[in-house]
């Protein structure tokens, strides 16, 4: 069964499960439904709790053993597994399948771990044990998912927040919810339930937000510029690499000048996508990029693009992280930044 954090406390109070796996690399969703999981059990009487680190080395035999033995300290138990290797190797999987047979209303397993990949999902033993537990995937929350989320956080608190502070909290915490979390928890303190006005907020909030590579593509694709711009800046702001950006950026053009290509070539936007394993919900943000984006941007913002490698590479005298906003701006403007020379020290 694959539910999503939203629906955790609903699924718990369902019925009883004898396994959960939570996996994915957003850390408030992964604490938070550890948190809640132990919780509940708890809760139901499971009050010993047992927990082992797995890497690469780690002998699985030992939580069969300790699922299958007795305890002297209490009749139900809890035993968590996180898997701190980047997939589960092959002993770890034939040890799972083999204590899926023995699963019982007396443990609850718990296993965590990073983001698993199609190819771990497929596996053998997560099929076994999704089909028998709870299998909860962690993804990034973003647009309406984060205004839905930030909404119900404000209500849990009994905050008072004017309508004009959410806009401001969504642009400074965006890609982390940690930080926005920890910030509504201060706001709870000191407001209580309190009107808390834009001026307040803007006296108090702190800038966290925490962006990644791909968000600059998503942005990209669906034509928002200015949080390009915003990305760019906070990935030099935390000490991003360079040469990582550039490489996102050279793939992403030239996958959308291949499947550009191929639609002028009579291909059909659902085939295409098939081909490059666009997942459904990539797939407006790529219908935007290809409607709104020319073949002439395209080669333009590449030329910048690869003269933005060489320059990073060869002087100091340039801001690469300005210079990566101008290839972002030229995919939609190009007929503006063609006009201007990429060593603007020098024009």
């Amino acid at each position: 069964m694959r539910i999503y954090h939203n629906n955790l406390t609903s699924t718990l109070n369902q019925g009883f499960k004898p396994v959960w796996l939570v996996f994915g690399d957003e850390p408030w969703q992964k604490n938070d439904s550890l948190r809640t999981l132990k919780a509940h059990f708890l809760q139901q009487g499971f009050d010993e709790h047992i927990r082992f680190s797995a890497d690469d080395k780690f002998d699985w035999n030992i939580i069969e053993q300790e699922y299958c033995a007795m305890s002297l300290f209490s009749s139900l138990r809890v035993i968590e597994v996180e898997i701190t290797t980047a997939k589960l190797n092959d002993a770890g999987g034939k040890s799972l399948i083999a204590l899926s047979e023995r699963f019982s209303n007396d443990v609850v397993l718990i296993i965590h771990g990073a983001k698993l990949d199609a190819a771990q999902q497929k596996k053998k033993w997560f099929k076994t044990i999704e089909a028998l537990g709870c299998f909860l995937p962690l993804y990034d929350i973003e647009g309406k998912q984060l205004n839905q989320w930030l909404a119900r956080q404000i209500k849990l608190l009994n905050l008072n927040i004017h309508q004009n502070v959410i806009p401001m909290m969504i642009e400074l915490f965006e890609g982390n919810l940690l930080a926005l979390d920890q910030e509504l928890q201060k706001l709870s303190i000191l407001f209580g339930n309190t009107l808390i006005t834009a001026q307040d907020a803007e006296k108090i909030i702190i800038k966290q937000a925490k962006f990644n590579p791909f968000q600059i593509i998503d942005s990209l694709l669906i034509g928002d510029l200015k949080k390009c711009v915003t990305i760019l800046d906070q990935l030099q702001q935390e000490g991003a690499p360079i040469g990582q950006l550039v490489w996102f950026l050279h793939k992403e053009i030239i996958q959308l000048m291949e499947m550009t290509e191929k639609m002028q070539q009579g291909e059909s936007l659902a085939d295409i996508y098939k081909q490059y394993r666009v997942w459904d919900k990539k797939k407006p943000l790529y219908q935007h990029a290809l409607t709104n984006i020319s073949n002439t941007n395209l080669n333009h913002a590449l030329s910048r693009l690869n003269q933005i490698d060489l320059i990073s590479k060869t002087t100091t005298d340039f801001n690469a992280f300005l210079l990566l906003s101008d290839v972002c701006l030229s995919l939609y403007h190009g007929q503006v930044t063609s006009e201007y020379s990429l060593d603007y020290e020098y024009s």
